[in-house]
């Protein structure tokens, strides 16, 4: 489904670095759990509610009040967190329905164990890669294949059998890498319900892409940063973002005994960010994190205090989800119901986050999703800095200890 040719002939070097990863389901884990407060009357309905997509919420609000769609006012209230879990109304039209049963106000606030047990999942994948390398030790040819269960096909029918969710951050890698293929196949593993999580497919693609590259470069005998700014001499915008990263972190002095620095690259549309983790790892295999550097390029910089909340919030969000989280499913129902289950980043684990925006000219991009995809694999590549010991599948804890 890449449309940059693919050409192995024997008179090339052999896949000589191959790989397996996989990611599980994941849950957005909002801070305030799903809840709307509706009053619906026989000439009309209001709706309040922390929602991501007021088009769908009107609309369902209408179906289960039996109201025209213009009688239905949605009020957005501030939200604790959306993460991409609040673009679905389920629980617009959980309130909607029980006030036009009892005919009155009616606020419903799910628990955390409904909430996290009735969520939209960000769906898994199984990625097998391969890589050629010339004798420089610098890719020649790359292959990435995908098998994933869909997110797109709940909107309607996939164009050519290709679910872009499922894609989106190995297509159009930045990379100059001569040969490249990239395919996908959509598994429907369980009917388990799946929606958009923070950055999307990035979020996941991210993760592989950038570990594997941090094989390709050790099989090479590279370093990783030195094997990137080569692979990225076409790509001034994303050199100048990786360029800033490795030296606000110091990127090659020395570490002690059990530390370990990786990076990792991701692009969210025009915006490009990269983030270099350090990180600890103890004797019985527990990782902790104690700073990240941060360098991104959105474009003009109009406020850059929020850009750097974004970064920050990110980084965050996108660790806990490395070093803890995962949704498993036992006897058809999600065994994990709370906090104590399904651990997030808390304060005293958070690690010291340096964000730098990059000065830049070019086109402008958002910065609610690019701080995201980088932090796990530059975590993971910086524990094999550490260990020798590489991580190929999420969440690193569950690996590790």
């Amino acid at each position: 489904i890449y449309d940059v040719p693919f050409v192995h002939h024997a008179t090339m070097e052999p896949m000589n670095c191959t790989a397996i990863y996989d990611v599980p389901f994941v849950h957005h884990a909002t801070m305030e759990p799903m809840n709307c407060t509706a009053h619906v009357r026989p000439d009309g309905a209001d709706v309040w509610a922390p929602t991501q997509n007021q088009g769908d919420a009107q609309k369902v609000a209408a179906q289960v009040s039996v109201l025209p769609v213009d009688q239905i006012r949605i009020h957005t209230t501030l939200s604790g967190g959306g993460f991409g879990r609040r673009l679905e109304p389920d629980f617009v039209s959980e309130a909607v329905r029980v006030s036009k049963a009892v005919g009155a106000p009616v606020k419903v606030i799910w628990s955390r164990e409904d909430d996290m047990r009735n969520g939209f999942y960000r769906p898994t994948s199984y990625n097998r890669f391969a890589a050629a390398l010339d004798a420089t030790g610098r890719p020649v040819a790359w292959t990435h294949r995908i098998a994933g269960t869909p997110l797109r096909l709940k909107f309607g029918p996939l164009e050519k059998g290709i679910d872009d969710s499922l894609v989106d951050g190995a297509i159009d890698l930045p990379y100059d890498i001569p040969n490249v293929l990239v395919d996908q196949a959509t598994l429907e593993l369980a009917p388990v319900p799946r929606g958009p999580w923070r950055s999307v497919g990035v979020s996941h693609n991210g993760f592989v892409t950038e570990c594997f590259l941090d094989e390709v470069a050790a099989a090479g005998g590279r370093d990783p940063f030195e094997l990137r700014r080569e692979l990225l001499q076409k790509k001034p915008r994303h050199l100048r973002a990786l360029m800033m990263a490795a030296e606000k972190a110091g990127w090659g002095t020395p570490l002690p005994a059990g530390h370990g620095r990786g990076i990792a690259l991701a692009e969210w549309g025009p915006t490009v960010c990269v983030e270099v983790a350090e990180v600890v790892v103890d004797g019985d295999g527990t990782v902790h994190v104690p700073r990240v550097t941060c360098a991104v390029d959105c474009g003009p910089a109009v406020n850059p205090g929020q850009i750097e909340a974004q970064m920050q919030g990110g980084i965050v969000f996108g660790l806990s989800a490395a070093l803890y989280d995962e949704i498993t499913l036992a006897g058809g129902r999600v065994v994990q119901g709370n906090f104590d289950t399904y651990p997030v980043v808390r304060m005293p684990e958070a690690p010291a986050v340096e964000v730098h925006i990059v000065p830049s000219t070019d086109p402008q991009g958002g910065t609610g999703e690019p701080g995201v995809p980088p932090i796990a694999p530059a975590v993971c590549n910086a524990i094999f800095a550490a260990t020798g010991k590489r991580i190929r599948r999420l969440p690193i804890g569950k690996v590790m200890v």
